[in-house]
């Protein structure tokens, strides 16, 4: 099967690899129909995470076709139109029957954070991902759910992270009626979580980038103020300007890794590696918010130290929440809100691309080129 292929930092391809296979009673083969690139997958990509290993196919977002399915998978059967979420989540342990499904104990058992990620690094388990024609789905009876048969395969194919981080983090954000919130990235989670915002009662929304094309994105599609922080001396004095020298209610880190904006942290956590990312945003969100108030983190950062200011969380007494986003808990309102209307997540692709250009793909969305926001890739079958 065509599949990509990941060969070090800054270098994919499209190769042949063996079809997948039923290791275990519980799995599903799924045939896939579409599959994203996430702005996650560059922290991959660029090389930011640890123990990304060569010959590894990325991808965990994506939709498909069950095609096989071992002798204990009952919820779906061979046929069924399924999203995947991106969490690889057993549905047993202490933390999925919390609805921590971002935390399985099981899915990556040397871990004792993170659970398992379709496409991500041996350190979220180091399972394969969707961006190839098959995938083999681990716990069949519990992450892969039926499509809505009046649901845009589009939409479906963003309810398997980018919607549904975007949400939570709103929701992390705790907004009360009147809130504002601030929104550090303007990339697919940003743009989401400035839409989703509105839906918790926000009374003003405000996102933050340096990339002019996404700032007019986000301003368009979630109704929200946008501001370039190259063009500003200041982000943490600007953001109290713009609430009276309180700061904001909630800030919300939607960047992680990758971001820029401060030259210290850019050698350190991107060029260097000697920390897990660069923390620019994150600093940002924390001496941007007002005394009391909450920070919301989404954004991806690797799994090891960060020079993060706990100084002044401690004393402006601020709660910080965080997590992986348990997408299988939101899916039910997730979906409802799209039948209503309330959201239109396909309206954020700008690109499909067929999967054997996928290095293309990549080249486009990494360097911010042709004004791409989302980048979905789609296999020769599902072109036919």
């Amino acid at each position: 099967m065509l599949a990509m292929n990941y060969r070090g930092p800054r270098r994919v391809r499209i190769d042949r690899k063996p079809f997948p296979e039923i290791k275990h009673p519980e799995d599903a083969i799924v045939r896939v129909t579409r599959s994203c690139i996430c702005g996650s997958d560059l922290h991959l990509y660029n090389g930011n995470v640890p123990d990304t290993r060569v010959g590894m196919t990325f991808g965990h977002e994506f939709v498909g076709v069950i095609e096989e399915i071992g002798p204990d998978v009952h919820n779906v059967k061979v046929g069924d139109t399924v999203l995947v979420p991106f969490n690889i989540a057993c549905g047993k342990c202490a933390f999925c029957k919390q609805g921590l499904y971002g935390n399985c104990h099981e899915s990556n058992t040397q871990a004792t954070a993170v659970g398992g990620i379709f496409g991500y690094s041996h350190t979220a388990g180091g399972y394969d991902g969707g961006q190839a024609e098959y995938v083999r789905v681990p716990y069949a009876n519990v992450g892969p759910t039926v499509i809505p048969p009046d649901m845009d395969p589009d939409d479906a194919v963003l309810l398997t992270d980018v919607l549904p981080t975007g949400y939570q983090a709103a929701e992390m954000g705790g907004i009360q009626p009147g809130d504002t919130v601030v929104i550090f990235g303007a990339g697919p989670v940003g743009i989401m979580a400035a839409k989703c915002a509105w839906l918790f009662g926000a009374g003003r929304v405000i996102v933050f980038d340096h990339v002019e094309y996404r700032l007019e994105f986000v301003r368009n599609y979630a109704q929200c103020e946008v501001y370039n922080f190259r063009e500003v001396d200041d982000v943490v004095v600007f953001v109290k300007k713009l609430t009276d020298w309180l700061g904001a209610d909630v800030c919300i880190d939607a960047v992680g890794a990758e971001a820029a904006g401060n030259a210290m942290q850019t050698i350190t956590g991107r060029k260097t590696l000697l920390q897990a990312g660069s923390a620019t945003a994150l600093h940002w969100a924390v001496n941007s918010v007002k005394k009391g108030g909450i920070v919301s983190i989404v954004g991806v950062y690797g799994p090891t130290d960060n020079l993060v200011p706990i100084g002044n969380v401690v004393n402006k007494g601020l709660t910080i929440r965080a997590n992986q986003t348990s997408v299988k808990r939101l899916l039910p309102r997730l979906i409802d809100h799209i039948q209503q209307g309330r959201i239109n997540p396909k309206a954020i692709i700008t690109h499909r691309i067929p999967l054997e250009e996928v290095a293309e793909a990549y080249h486009i969305f990494s360097a911010k080129l042709d004004n791409c926001i989302k980048p979905v890739l789609i296999p020769p079958s599902a072109r036919s």
